[in-house]
């Protein structure tokens, strides 16, 4: 199979204090992440010399932009596993969701339709860069009474937020849990969103960092990113949750 990465392995590299990454688009062919198998296997590879021990796959669920469904999105996972058996890759795989918080969802919640979670019962949803979903409380507040522990997806990224560092702290109260994407820390999605991250994790605010990968240059700069000492410092004193999915 042709790799479109180096095949000399950097020992510096190490994420694997972070065990699980549970936010990544590496299912290929269901949204705007890899494309491909064969890149989901290279991908695959590089994660595990990163250190990763389990990924969980979470494709867009997007009416209108990527259709996916829970049997669409578990269909492609046992591909993948039937492909990593064949390649020998032994990373673990499992696969969720990246629900975006909308009328649609709202009601796949209230009619009790099969929802895609991890760990016990933890499900990722997300919200427009644009603007706030109108009936995001109410949704997490649905979420909560059927037994679902709500994350918030990158809260760092949502910019209507970054004057209103009390939402954050609302989104706690209200029984949610953070996700800040690696990259954020490194400045990749601008200044604004670096501080925003960095404030989160000095307020330990943060219980998962996900790598949000879709492509190579994300993976290119996680990679570099895993070099940095200050990086490790920087969460080190999180009470991270990555190592319990």
């Amino acid at each position: 199979m042709f790799s479109f990465f180096s095949k000399k392995h950097d020992d510096s590299l190490n994420l694997s204090f972070l065990g699980v990454d549970m936010h990544s688009h590496l299912l290929p062919d269901l949204d705007d992440g890899l494309q491909n198998m064969e890149q989901t296997i290279e991908f695959a590879k590089e994660m595990q010399d990163l250190g990763y021990k389990k990924l969980i796959c979470t494709p867009h669920i997007l009416p209108g932009v990527h259709e996916n469904t829970t049997e669409i999105i578990l269909a492609r996972l046992a591909e993948v596993r039937t492909a990593f058996k064949e390649n020998e890759i032994y990373i673990e795989i499992d696969a969720a969701a990246e629900y975006m918080v909308g009328q649609e969802f709202h009601e796949a919640i209230k009619n009790d339709d099969t929802l895609l979670t991890f760990g016990n019962k933890h499900i990722l949803i997300e919200m427009s860069y644009a603007a706030p979903s109108q009936n995001i409380a109410q949704v997490i507040f649905d979420l909560r009474i059927k037994g679902y522990r709500p994350i918030i997806a990158h809260p760092e990224r949502y910019n209507y937020y970054l004057g209103n560092k009390d939402a954050y702290e609302d989104f706690i109260v209200r029984g949610c849990l953070l996700q800040i994407n690696l990259l954020s820390l490194t400045g990749f999605y601008g200044k604004p969103v670096q501080k925003a991250a960095e404030y989160l994790v000095k307020n330990k605010m943060v219980s998962f960092i996900g790598t949000d990968m879709h492509h190579l240059g994300h993976l290119n700069m996680t990679k570099e990113f895993a070099k940095s000492k200050s990086f490790h410092k920087m969460v080190s004193e999180l009470d991270l949750k990555n190592h319990t999915l």
